[in-house]
């Protein structure tokens, strides 16, 4: 009798421990940040890369200019292959590029804008990541395009030549 309970109990036990971990994979932990678009871009107070000067983003963006807010890394593949195609949206007068520098070194991030170019009008700092997250980010690279402090396109992931095209053609 004990011989033949015993499949049974052990069957049992893995049919519960089954329904215990499939449960658990439904129920995702993990955080993804909310920002819409065509909001008012979070209010921070950051460090800008070069002069350690801390500036406020209320002062930061004037409200009758275009923007392009890029979160990057140099540690970031993606960052590497898009920044050629921030090179090039450096050169549109209407539009300014400035860069988050995200949980980076900067050693190293001096490095990479030294050997690849600085697209960005101004860099902050954000060592600890805190303002990418107040702006939502899901991590690096993504940019932000900003009209009268307001968020009016998020592109997520690493710009694209499309990506690009559709951005001047916003700006124009």
């Amino acid at each position: 009798m004990k011989n033949k309970l015993l499949p049974i109990f052990i069957t049992l036990i893995f049919i519960i421990i089954f329904i215990f971990f499939y449960k658990g994979l439904q129920n995702t932990s993990i955080y993804t940040p909310q920002t819409k678009i065509s909001n008012k871009i979070p209010s921070f107070k950051g460090d800008l890369f070069y002069s350690d000067e801390t500036i406020n983003s209320s002062n930061f963006f004037k409200s009758e200019k275009f923007y392009l807010l890029n979160i990057w890394s140099s540690w970031c593949v993606p960052c590497r292959k898009e920044h050629v195609l921030l090179m090039d949206l450096k050169e549109v007068k209407k539009l300014k590029v400035v860069g988050i520098n995200y949980k980076d070194k900067k050693i190293n991030a001096e490095n990479f804008l030294s050997e690849l170019g600085n697209p960005y009008e101004k860099i902050i700092f954000d060592q600890e990541g805190i303002i990418a997250i107040e702006w939502g980010a899901y991590g690096v690279p993504e940019s932000f395009l900003i009209k009268d402090e307001v968020i009016i396109k998020r592109y997520i992931g690493p710009l694209d030549k499309k990506l690009t095209e559709e951005i001047k053609s916003i700006i124009k």
